[in-house]
C-alpha cells in the first residue's frame, strides 16, 4: 500500500453469497509525478525536522484524499449503507522514532504502508464507519473460522467470484474483499 494507492472492494453477503458492489483503486496521495508516492523516502533525503513538518502536511493530504474515496465509494452502493470497513494490517514494526526509521529502509517501507493505512482508519472514522484490522498472514484463518470455510474453498471462491467480475482481479482485491465481508458480518 506504500504507493500511493490502495485496493477497495465494496462487498455485501458473505464469501458463500457474494455479491461485490464496487471495486477500484483508490488515491491516498495527490499525484505529482509518474509513479509511487512513498513519503518517508522523499522525507529521508529533507533531514529531520523538514521531514517531521513534510509527513505531517502529507498526512493531512492523505487523509482528505482517503475521506473523498471513501465517500464516492459510498455514494457509488446507491441505496445501500455501508456498515463498517475491514483493514489489512502488518506485521512488521516501526522503529519508535523518526530518526531511527528514516536510518533504516525496510523500515521505511513499513512505515509507508502504515501511513497510508493510517489515513484510511482516520478517513473511516470521519465517514461513521468502524473498522476492523486483521493481520494479512490471519486473514484466510479468520474468514475460514467466521464463515465456516477451508482456506482451499475460500481461494476456490475467490477465484470464482473473479472470473465473474472479470479481470483484473488481484491478490490486493481478493483480500480485500474478504477483510470486508468479515467487516461487514462482525
Amino acid at each position: 500500500m506504500h504507493s500511493g494507492w490502495a485496493a477497495m472492494v465494496a462487498v455485501a453477503g458473505t464469501p458463500t453469497e457474494p455479491e461485490v458492489l464496487d471495486r477500484r483503486r483508490i488515491e491516498l496521495a495527490e499525484r505529482t509525478t509518474a509513479g509511487p508516492v512513498q513519503p518517508y523516502h522523499t522525507a529521508r533525503e529533507l533531514g529531520i525536522e523538514k521531514a517531521q513538518k513534510y509527513l505531517d502536511r502529507q498526512r493531512i493530504v492523505a487523509r482528505g484524499c482517503a475521506v473523498g474515496e471513501l465517500r464516492r465509494v459510498m455514494e457509488s452502493i446507491g441505496g445501500r449503507k455501508a456498515v463498517g470497513c475491514g483493514m489489512l494490517v502488518s506485521s512488521g514494526r516501526i522503529p519508535g522514532t523518526l530518526e531511527a526509521t528514516l536510518r533504516s529502509h525496510p523500515a521505511i517501507h513499513t512505515a509507508e504502508g502504515e501511513f497510508f493505512r493510517d489515513a484510511l482508519v482516520q478517513a473511516a472514522g470521519m465517514c461513521g464507519l468502524p473498522v476492523r484490522r486483521v493481520k494479512e498472514k490471519e486473514l484466510f484463518d479468520a474468514v475460514g473460522v467466521q464463515f465456516g470455510m477451508a482456506s482451499l474453498e475460500l481461494e476456490a471462491r475467490m477465484n470464482g467470484l473473479g472470473k465473474v467480475l472479470g479481470p483484473p482481479w488481484r491478490q490486493d482485491e481478493k483480500y480485500a474483499a474478504l477483510v470486508g465481508w468479515l467487516a461487514a458480518t462482525r
